[in-house]
This record gives structure tokens, C-alpha cells and sequence, in this order.
């Protein structure tokens, strides 16, 4: 039988104010596991801008994955446009695609004319009740990712989420692709809020 000791974060509350160091603990996590991709959500570029500046001088590849164009507002992509412009310029990988946990059922379970939960909004909530909101932003993202073609499947990753703005939760993930939902394994959680 073997095992191996590794350090875990906790930060005392959830939110924006754990950013920087979720990200440092993301690569140094990287660095140990010898893992190349990292993966960040961002809405507006906050997060995406600060990812990008603490892990410009690192190895790691970022991958930036916002919410879909009309998540908040119809026709609208959140995310700043000269910022994605500078950092696809730096060589940063953005990804833009549909919630895979609800997406379609969304539209479902908010309609005044067809409500009811779905699984797959059942299982997101599960993440985010049971361990974090993180939990379910990073695995969301690490399947955004795969289904655009951002990652590869067969190699460890760094995902990253948060409670509603900013990050504070750190996953190592073997992705999957979104039809291979249950191939994805969350291999380590290396931070998260302790008080959610």
C-alpha cells in the first residue's frame, strides 16, 4: 500500500480576495505534478488579467474559460474585448461555450411554462452544496475546455473556480469531454473555502 503526503489550503472565507493566492497554489501544484495546462474562469477579465500576470513568467500554458455570449444579458459577452484581444496576442487560449451542467435545462427549470429540476442541474448543485461552488465552476470549465479541443483528455490539469467572483478553489482534474462526462476524475483538491 502506498500513499503520499501533499499540502492542502483552506482559505478562512470564499471569494475574490483569495485570487492571487489561489493561483500561485495552482502552479506551485503544477510545478510539483510536472502539469503544463491551467485552467481559470473569468467573467469580466479580472481573474483572466490577474492569472495572466501572476503566471506570464511560469511555463504553464492558461486557458481562460468565460461565460457564454447572453449569459447575463441577450447578444452580450461579458468578457472585455481589448483585454482577450492583448491576451491572445501573449499566447493565452480563451474559451467561450455553454454551461455544460445546465445550458439547455436552464431554460427548462426557470420557464413559468415547464419547470422541474434536471440531473444534470442536479449535479452541479451537489458540487457546489457538498464541497464548493469552485468545485463545480472548475470541473464545468475543464469540460468546456475538452469539448472545444483546448485540452488534452489523457494528461492532468489544473482547473480553477470560484464563488461568484474571482477564485478560490484549485483542483488537479483528468479532464473529459462533456459526453464522457463520467471518465473525469477530480484527482486532488488542493484549495478550497473552508466556510462556504
Amino acid at each position: 500500500m502506498g500513499y503520499c503526503t501533499k499540502k492542502v489550503y483552506y482559505f478562512d472565507k470564499p471569494g475574490e480576495g483569495n485570487t492571487r493566492d489561489a493561483i500561485r497554489i495552482g502552479a506551485e501544484r503544477a510545478q510539483e505534478l510536472g502539469i503544463s495546462t491551467i485552467i481559470v474562469p473569468s467573467t469580466s477579465g479580472r481573474t483572466a488579467r490577474v492569472a495572466y500576470e501572476e503566471l506570464k513568467d511560469t511555463p504553464l500554458r492558461l486557458v481562460i474559460v468565460t461565460h457564454v455570449v447572453g449569459f447575463s444579458t441577450p447578444g452580450v459577452w461579458e468578457f472585455d474585448d481589448e483585454l482577450a484581444a492583448d491576451l491572445k496576442k501573449a499566447g493565452v487560449t480563451i474559451i467561450t461555450g455553454t454551461h455544460v451542467l445546465s445550458g439547455l435545462e436552464r431554460a427548462f427549470s426557470s420557464s413559468p411554462k415547464v419547470s422541474g429540476g434536471s440531473r444534470s442541474e442536479a449535479v452541479a448543485e451537489a458540487f457546489r452544496r457538498i464541497i464548493a461552488v469552485g468545485l463545480k465552476v472548475a470541473i464545468e470549465c475543464t469540460l468546456i475546455a475538452a469539448d472545444q479541443g483546448a485540452v488534452d483528455v489523457t494528461k492532468e490539469l489544473i482547473a480553477l473556480g470560484g464563488t461568484a467572483s474571482g477564485v478560490d478553489t484549485v483542483c488537479v482534474i483528468r479532464p473529459s469531454h462533456t459526453q464522457r462526462f463520467f471518465d473525469l476524475q477530480v484527482r486532488e483538491i488542493v484549495a478550497m473555502p473552508r466556510d462556504r
